[in-house]
């Protein structure tokens, strides 16, 4: 199904690589978008598997937004663990703004979470479209076929109306834009 093959992690794990690769010019950005993949998709998704096992939460999607708050601490703090290493390390600037842009998106879904649900699953497909666009070429905005199928899926499930996946896309791809203006 949509939301097995395109969840988050999965669509940050198979982005960010290219959008490293794309950044960096040579092979090295793929180490970069592994880190960044490792980070942004990763941990986040561990530690989510770690409340299921725990009987925290009863699925993935944490559907009680009041819940949500401590996943995007934890976002927030891998992302920002991740940025460092790479400032650190001397990563390419490309992929620091990626990485910078996944941060910002995550601050704008904690802000908006706390009063309203929206759509992390079509932020993320978006966010990453938009890098990718960004990165590479103005033809991954073809992908966004891609996340409106994210969109139908999280409506049809019922996690999600409408409005909460357009949100979701919107703000995933308003702060992947940065990437442009850095």
């Amino acid at each position: 199904m949509t939301t097995d093959i395109l969840q988050p992690r999965n669509v940050i794990l198979a982005g960010m690589p290219a959008i490293g690769l794309a950044t960096a010019g040579d092979w090295t950005g793929i180490l970069w978008g592994l880190l960044a993949g490792v980070c942004a998709g990763l941990v986040p998704a561990g530690y989510i598997s770690w409340h299921l096992k725990r009987g925290a939460w009863a699925d993935r999607h944490v559907a009680d937004r009041t819940k949500r708050a401590p996943i995007f601490f934890v976002i927030l703090s891998s992302i920002g663990t991740g940025t460092l290493i790479m400032v650190l390390a001397d990563a390419p600037a490309g992929i620091l703004a990626s990485m910078l842009a996944l941060w910002l998106m995550t601050v704008g879904l904690l802000a908006v979470n706390t009063a309203w649900k929206i759509s992390v699953d079509a932020a993320v497909a978006s966010a990453v479209v938009a890098l990718l666009a960004a990165a590479h070429s103005p033809w991954w905005l073809l992908a966004y076929g891609l996340v409106a199928a994210v969109c139908w899926s999280r409506v049809a499930l019922s996690y999600h109306t409408p409005a909460q996946t357009l949100a979701g896309t919107a703000l995933g791809a308003t702060t992947a834009s940065a990437l442009l203006f850095l």
